[in-house]
């Protein structure tokens, strides 16, 4: 597909938020915030446009799935699958996907199948995993994912950001008390899985205005 124009991303999250108009009102604005404030926003929206679209996506992780139906609204999408430990968030997702060709499932990403898809896309999910699942899980998205991958990712060797961020990961945890963990797996091992299957792989800063020590890893097969 040859290359689009990114959309303008105000017009483009209200679009969006307008979808979660029955969700609970706090869920409404961390949709809007979310993809407001969250340098990824911008950052896969230009990927996307780039690429001409990114076909059947699947995200892994969701949450509210709000950042597959704005590539969706956007036409950067052709169909998008979300999954997602959350039922509550599930639900939110569900309904702001009605009539659009978009599906939530609840599902533990340590054991779940990945659906294949042209492009998939994990945000902020793998750091939070037992460190013994991230690898397994990161050969089963290699094996789904027919043309890309796309990581955004916690760079623990990126000196003070990574202390800054690992020490409000850990408030962070202490404070919700979800059972989450704090396991930021180094670029190189999390780089490797997607190469030893062939996929090129990049990795760029993704933190923007922030503090933190986030990158976007870009994983393409050579014959994409």
């Amino acid at each position: 597909m040859s290359a689009m124009e990114p959309p303008a991303l105000w017009p483009l999250v209200e679009r969006v938020g307008a979808r979660y108009a029955a969700a609970p009102a706090w869920s409404r604005g961390f949709v809007r915030g979310k993809l407001l404030s969250d340098p990824v926003t911008p950052a896969l929206l230009r990927l996307a446009a780039g690429w001409g679209g990114l076909g059947r996506l699947v995200d892994l992780g969701c949450g509210r799935g709000q950042t597959g139906l704005a590539l969706l609204l956007a036409g950067l999408a052709e169909e998008v699958t979300g999954l997602d430990l959350d039922p509550a968030k599930i639900r939110d997702a569900t309904e702001a996907a009605r009539d659009l060709p978009a599906r939530f499932a609840v599902a533990d990403l340590s054991v779940a199948e990945v659906p294949e898809a042209d492009t998939a896309m994990m945000l902020d999910v793998l750091l939070q995993m037992e460190e013994a699942t991230q690898l397994p899980l990161l050969r089963r998205i290699a094996g789904a994912a027919r043309r890309r991958v796309l990581v955004r990712a916690f760079d623990p060797a990126a000196g003070w950001r990574a202390a800054l961020g690992s020490a409000m990961e850990e408030a962070g945890r202490r404070i919700r008390r979800d059972g989450s963990h704090f396991r930021p797996m180094p670029l190189e091992a999390l780089a490797a899985p997607f190469q030893e299957a062939g996929f090129r792989v990049q990795v760029a800063p993704c933190w923007g205005w922030t503090p933190l020590p986030n990158v976007l890893l870009v994983a393409e097969r050579a014959d994409s």
